[in-house]
């Protein structure tokens, strides 16, 4: 579909995440065919030899929770200094004016850095269809096309606007039955179940304060008949939390277990608030936690259970959040985010920079269902990010595989998706960041000013 059968070997690289790739991997088409050890040759020839003695190699990074279209909002005065819901009430009339050309240009933005900070897949929560903006997720699926960028995109909801006591304006809600009837076409028209598959789709009501509990069901139900994942962010903060029990009587994951959630479909965004006897259950689901510890850090939301949801059973992924809660979209930054605020929960010896890498990479991978994505064994996707340590900031640095996370690298030199090189030599491959840049802030003054 993407490429030829070209047998490329990545040779000997300075450092891997798994030790049994010390002698590089050799890939062919889309998929990693051969895992070699320190000193071995593949056993056929090859067609393309990239020598990787300075380059630590990782399994393309996995991000598993973002909006891409909060790129237009970044450091956004009117919701600085603020928690989740006084941001989110700053914020939504802002976004409720989003249109087409911010759609496709914001998605460029954030995929294009995280493609820049070595992530080969992406899911995105897009959950905005104001009159006008019905084909936000269409205008997604095809920046990401042309990135080249695997993508997991939900078709997110909101149906409770500020009339209903919901929190969004009621110009950014839809009914349920439009959100169903789309929810099926975009399954229809681009989730590809297949292995290898470059895109897929979710399902993803915005949260238990912005939908009903039919639409959570009915969600719930489609997902079950198109065998497609469920997504939604959930126990963030204690706000929602007392919104959760004032409005349905129960606490925000007996909600979930209630309307049909609790299950190995779905995966959530933060996961903060739970109580040891929630991580039990959410564990013996074994539905999937979405660490996001940027966005945690800059609403003061609290710190994620992670290594108590891991012993549980529930997997533990990685991702950026939205740019304007983060405000950025760089997934190796974010696995050093994850380190630093780990050690203030744990010891030392429970999180390391191998814990928070493996987040990055299988985590993600199993929370989005994937068992083709996040690691660099024989019949993976050839998903590859390669780092250089010939910045300052590394200077003196021992073991290369820490000095990603301890010294805080920021951008990969190379990354293949699929089998092709999307990034040569820090930079996309065919692709203008200076215009894109010129586009984002134009669009952005635009968004601002009303």
């Amino acid at each position: 579909m993407l490429n030829s059968s070209r047998r490329v070997w990545i040779k000997a690289p300075l450092a891997t995440l798994e030790s049994d790739c010390a002698g590089g991997v050799v890939i062919e088409g889309q998929t990693i065919v051969e895992v070699l050890a320190s000193g071995a040759a593949p056993a056929k020839p090859v067609d393309e030899v990239f020598d990787a003695r300075e380059h630590v190699l990782l399994p393309g990074l996995i991000n598993g929770h973002h909006h891409f279209y909060q790129t237009l909002t970044r450091a956004f005065p009117q919701a600085l200094n603020k928690s989740l819901f006084s941001w989110l009430k700053s914020l939504y009339p802002v976004w409720a004016r989003l249109g087409e050309e911010m759609i496709e240009v914001s998605t460029q933005v954030a995929l294009a850095e995280l493609l820049l900070s070595g992530c080969t897949t992406a899911s995105d929560h897009h959950y905005l269809f104001p009159r006008g903006l019905e084909n936000a997720i269409d205008i997604q699926m095809a920046q990401a096309e042309k990135l080249g960028v695997r993508v997991h995109l939900t078709r997110g909801s909101m149906s409770l606007g500020e009339d209903d006591g919901g929190l969004p304006p009621q110009s950014t809600v839809q009914d349920e039955e439009t959100i169903l009837a789309d929810s099926e076409r975009l399954i229809s028209q681009y989730h590809q179940p297949e292995a290898g598959a470059m895109s897929r789709v979710a399902l993803a009501p915005c949260s238990p304060f912005s939908v009903s509990e039919s639409l959570m069901r009915a969600s719930a139900e489609l997902a079950r008949k198109h065998d497609v994942r469920l997504h939604t962010h959930l126990a963030e903060t204690h706000d929602e939390t007392a919104f959760c029990i004032k409005m349905f009587g129960l606490r925000p994951l007996d909600y979930l277990e209630k309307v049909g959630w609790l299950n190995d479909r779905v995966w959530l965004a933060h996961g903060i608030h739970f109580n040891d006897d929630e991580v039990r259950r959410l564990g013996e689901a074994g539905t999937g936690i979405c660490h996001c510890p940027s966005s945690n850090m800059l609403l003061a939301s609290g710190l994620c259970p992670t290594l108590e949801l891991e012993r549980a059973g529930s997997p533990v992924g990685l991702g950026v959040d939205g740019s304007a809660s983060n405000d950025g979209s760089n997934m190796i930054q974010e696995v050093r985010q994850a380190f630093l605020l780990g050690r203030l929960k744990y010891d030392a010896a429970g999180i390391t920079h191998q814990k928070v890498l493996s987040w990055a990479t299988e985590g993600s991978a199993r929370c989005l269902g994937r068992d083709d994505l996040g690691s660099l064994k024989v019949g993976q996707q050839a998903d590859i990010a390669l780092f250089k340590l010939d910045e300052l900031r590394f200077a003196g640095a021992g073991d290369p595989l820490a000095a990603l996370v301890l010294c805080g690298a920021h951008q990969a030199d190379r990354v293949m998706v699929a089998g092709r090189w999307r990034v040569i030599d820090g930079a996309i491959v065919d692709y203008d960041i200076a215009q894109l840049i010129q586009r984002q802030k134009a669009l952005a003054r635009k968004l601002a000013s009303g």
